[in-house]
């Protein structure tokens, strides 16, 4: 009887810790469409513990190949697949997940005194160097995997937490050094669509970057392809090595040729609406790594209907004439009638736009 008694006490004991670790950061607890929480600690995914971001144990941290550009903001991404379940490879699309996947991208800058920002792309991907007193935390987006498709989230950082704001958010950022502010806009719910419906046909939402060429790289703290290591760890299938797998070039890389340079910077920034199925597939003006044709991605193109956008050029691309041509024209505008992307931006992305004038200068050929 006093047996039976201590096992009935020590079920209880272990049922009441149980309870309490699911309580805490870090336990990645896995909500529904209609009980999403408030804070976005009550995932247990991101969060702030002794003035440092930290993430969960069962969390990856990737990054891609080149980043889309997003006025200069740095991205902790995260993806956290359900325990002994596994993403599905493809060699071209957006991986399929299963339901409970949740993808987090965390948006912040460096800032001097938590409040003007320091315009710079610079960070090794590392945590421990996350002092939150340097930092301006902005917002934290979510992409949850539900029966019915992917759904998207923008959590709004405001002192130690982040809470949902279905509606998003304008925020006015000083940069530093500078009179300059940054009209920073975290998109509402619906706006998420604007880039990740990649396929308007289908209508529904996708990751953008969790594709294999933007993450077949090895650049990460341990030096192991990412993929690999997803497959290592039993969250991938399909997959069968990284020489087989597609991948994109560093944007930044001068060992990388000029071309595939530019390619992979139009792809990750343009090409989940310039595709043959996207939003802007009636321009067509094609943007993705590979297998478009020069007059599809723009050379000696036409525009369809650009309006202001065309900035009074007749071409996308001139080859050998970069100041002539639409493409570095909308690259390098702020105008809202005239720049792209259209969404994601209010400023020019310098280097990017370096890159592709670079690219279009070394072209050869005349448009007839």
């Amino acid at each position: 009887m006093k047996a039976n008694r201590l096992n009935r006490l020590l079920l209880l004991c272990v049922f009441l810790l149980s309870g309490c670790e699911d309580s805490v950061p870090g336990s990645s607890q896995f909500f529904g469409s209609n009980n999403y929480p408030e804070r976005l600690s009550e995932w247990g995914l991101v969060w702030i513990d002794a003035n440092t971001l930290r993430i969960a144990e069962d969390s990856f941290i990737y990054t891609l190949n080149t980043p889309l550009f997003s006025d200069y903001a740095l991205k902790l991404r995260t993806l956290r697949i359900p325990k002994n379940q596994k993403a599905t490879y493809d060699d071209n699309e957006s991986f399929g997940f299963p339901v409970g996947t949740v993808v987090s991208k965390t948006f912040f800058y460096r800032s001097p005194n938590g409040q003007s920002v320091t315009l710079t792309s610079k960070w090794d991907g590392t945590l421990d160097n996350l002092d939150v007193d340097k930092l301006r935390l902005i917002e934290t987006r979510l992409l949850v995997r539900q029966e019915t498709g992917w759904e998207a989230l923008p959590y709004i950082w405001r002192g130690d937490d982040a809470y949902l704001k279905v509606t998003g958010d304008l925020k006015e950022l000083p940069i530093t050094g500078t009179d300059e502010k940054i009209p920073y806009l975290v998109p509402s719910r619906n706006q998420c669509a604007s880039c990740h419906v990649t396929d308007h046909t289908k209508g529904l939402l996708l990751p953008i970057g969790l594709k294999a060429r933007h993450l077949n790289h090895t650049k990460t703290v341990d030096g192991e392809n990412q993929l690999t290591f997803l497959q290592k760890t039993k969250q991938l299938s399909g997959f069968s090595s990284p020489a087989d797998a597609p991948a994109n070039a560093d944007f930044n890389n001068s060992e990388e040729t000029l071309d595939r340079r530019a390619r992979a910077y139009l792809d990750i920034n343009c090409s989940h609406c310039h595709n043959k199925k996207g939003p802007a597939d009636t321009s067509a003006l094609l943007l993705e790594h590979s297998g478009v044709d020069p007059r599809s991605y723009g050379v000696c193109k036409p525009p369809i209907a650009s309006g202001r956008g065309s900035g009074g050029l007749l071409y996308s691309i001139v080859p050998g004439e970069a100041h002539s041509s639409i493409m570095p024209f909308r690259l390098g505008s702020r105008d809202p009638a005239e720049m792209m992307p259209e969404l994601g931006r209010t400023l020019v992305h310098q280097e990017g736009l370096a890159l592709i004038n670079q690219w279009i200068n070394s072209m050869n050929g005349r448009c007839i």
